[in-house]
């Protein structure tokens, strides 16, 4: 599993206009979320966790571009307790760039583990229309083209398609997304979505940071990640978030089956969007 696949939700939720339901403007924002361990079952051997996502939007005339740095410790307790390891620390990098029409996307991610080199998969998809079918065409880690099925939608227009689900009262979506982070392929990705919550409900969470971005109405969505393998049944991870109907993310869980790790908010702020 891909470590851009951990946040691919949260570098997506903030992106365009919507189609089905009127909601409020995307704005360009930079979010920072502290990473902890939520739970751990023993076989896991996973007994701490730490980290950090840094996430940054910014508008501009042809789409939106997205810097996002993210940074994960794993403590399994050593050699003592049944373990060939004692941590494992996780990095990756990742630039982006889509277009508002939804049919082109450009993408770089580095990643790298504990004692391995950085991993870099960059290069273009398009699709040929709503709906429809495309290409992504890798220059790293080589050259390669990807056919993308019919139907594949890259993470703006997921979003677009689940916040306005959401509007519409749906409450099981699914689709196909392509995010480059992986060159085996697009996702499925599956939602589960929550009653619509009034402005103001995450208030009564005290340790999120204050901002007027964070008093909008929400939902909680569960999603599970698929790997292309189309055979596969059980998805790669779920992840749980409250997402916020101007495209912020107040909260998120990664659900790993037999260990979970907690995404908690602790700044956000607005960023100048161009006028065009």
């Amino acid at each position: 599993m891909s470590v851009r696949r951990l946040c691919v939700l949260a570098a997506a939720l903030l992106m365009l206009p919507l189609g089905r339901a009127e909601a409020a403007d995307m704005v360009s924002y930079r979010a920072r979320y502290a990473l902890s361990l939520d739970s751990s079952q023993t076989s896991s051997g996973v007994v701490g966790a730490g980290g950090v996502i840094v996430d940054q939007w910014n508008a501009t005339c042809t789409g939106w571009t997205e810097e996002e740095h993210y940074y994960l410790h794993l403590d399994y307790g050593g050699e003592d307790r049944g373990h060939d390891r004692d941590t494992l620390d996780t990095y990756s990098s990742f630039v982006s760039w889509e277009s508002l029409d939804a049919r082109h996307f450009q993408f770089d991610l580095r990643q790298a583990e504990t004692d391995t080199p950085y991993e870099e998969i960059k290069g273009e998809a398009s699709l040929d229309g709503p709906g429809k079918g495309g290409t992504a065409q890798f220059s790293r880690p080589g050259e390669s083209v990807l056919p993308l099925p019919a139907g594949t939608v890259f993470p703006a227009a997921h979003t677009r398609f689940l916040i306005a689900s959401a509007e519409a009262g749906d409450q099981l979506v699914t689709r196909q997304v392509f995010d480059g982070s992986e060159v085996a392929g697009a996702t499925q990705i599956t939602a589960v979505i929550g009653p619509k919550l009034r402005p103001g409900a995450l208030k009564a969470r005290s340790r999120l940071p204050k901002s007027p971005l964070l008093n909008r109405p929400s939902w909680r969505v569960r999603l599970a990640f698929f790997p292309p393998d189309r055979n596969s049944e059980l998805p790669d991870y779920e992840e749980s978030v409250r997402l916020l109907d101007n495209g912020v993310i107040a909260e998120m869980l990664f659900d790993y089956g037999d260990y979970a790790v907690r995404a908690r908010l602790t700044h956000i702020e607005a960023l100048h969007r161009p006028p065009c």
